[in-house]
């Protein structure tokens, strides 16, 4: 593969693709990193927040659980703890993604907030594992519990602790483009539901059901899994560079209105952290100049800034319509298979 050259000339910088001729645009300069780290202040304020909000419901539960020897309050509130401590790999996550690429890492360091999902999938994968442990315990060695109104009272501080973590990072998230933060509002929402369902085990063990409290920690246990999995599903297809394929459609459809732009080819976007990069072929009419062809270019990416949220850059390959006369890849030909050379 031939080295790809750059230069600078003033506000953009073209550069040379071995598939075909190409530009490299930049995007409108400072207001593009003022972007990036409005928003990695948002997402490191929402983290903190939550922490902060969710280390206060967890430890309300705690004392509770503790004085009552309710195991359902246990589990969800060792859940609450690991939802809590979720903030750490997204904090360093966040931090990390503001360092400037470097000649190593030369996307940046944006894809830390994949690893830091990750991580949130394993914290949650094993609270998920103490909280069953603890409610098949329970229910092979019974034993009451005690204060049955206070452990109602502490799901009820859990439930709503929870919704307000998940209504909050689910908005930045959003805003932001974090899956990360987003499958950690998911997830805090899902546990402000389980807090409901310690609530209806305490009011069934005071109607006379013992088994109910343990029964309630197992269901907390079954809903925490299926949402793991869900989280793990969200994750992964991050870390295979998957999008909504609407994304793609709506690309092409900019790019297929945009002036001098006579074909779209291959359209790749990926997520790097919460910013969207893309790689695109265009055809333009073969008998432009290159200047044309830039305009074309340019104007192209210009309405993706506009039209696509989160676009960070794109990387824009102008082929010439094909003409029997001159064949454009003829030197690529033996590289690829035939109809693969833009």
């Amino acid at each position: 593969m031939a080295p790809r050259d750059h230069h600078d000339d003033g506000p953009l910088r073209h550069g040379h693709r071995h598939r075909a001729a190409g530009f490299r645009l930049h995007t409108h300069g400072a207001p593009s990193t003022d972007r990036a780290l409005e928003t990695t202040a948002a997402g490191t304020r929402a983290v903190f927040v939550s922490l902060g909000a969710l280390a206060a419901t967890a430890a309300v539960e705690l004392v509770v659980s503790l004085l009552s020897g309710s195991v359902a309050l246990l589990a969800d509130t060792v859940h609450n703890f690991a939802d809590a401590l979720t903030a750490v790999p997204l904090a360093i996550a966040f931090r990390m993604g503001r360092r400037a690429p470097t000649r190593r890492y030369t996307y940046g360091f944006g894809r830390a907030e994949d690893l830091a999902g990750l991580a949130i999938v394993a914290l949650m994968a094993a609270s998920t594992a103490g909280a069953a442990y603890a409610s098949i315990g329970r229910l092979l060695h019974p034993s009451s519990i005690h204060g049955t109104p206070w452990v109602a009272v502490a799901g009820l501080v859990g439930f709503a602790g929870n919704e307000l973590v998940a209504v909050y990072r689910i908005r930045v998230g959003r805003r932001i483009g974090s899956a990360a933060l987003e499958a950690d509002g998911a997830h805090a929402r899902t546990d402000g539901l389980t807090s409901l369902a310690v609530v209806i085990g305490a009011i069934a063990v005071a109607a006379g059901a013992p088994d109910a409290d343990p029964a309630v920690g197992l269901a907390i246990t079954v809903v925490i899994a299926v949402v793991v999995f869900d989280t793990s599903r969200a994750v992964y297809r991050r870390l295979m560079d998957s999008v909504d394929p609407e994304l793609v459609d709506e690309v092409e459809a900019v790019l297929r209105s945009s002036p001098g732009i006579v074909d779209v080819g291959n359209v790749r976007i990926r997520w790097i952290g919460h910013e969207l990069r893309a790689e695109i072929d265009v055809v333009s009419d073969s008998h432009q100049s290159v200047v044309q062809a830039h305009a074309i270019a340019t104007e192209a990416y210009h309405r993706l800034l506009h039209q696509v949220p989160r676009l960070a850059e794109a990387i824009i390959h102008t082929n010439p319509t094909e003409d029997d006369a001159t064949p454009h890849h003829e030197a690529l030909a033996h590289h690829f298979p035939e109809g693969d050379q833009q």
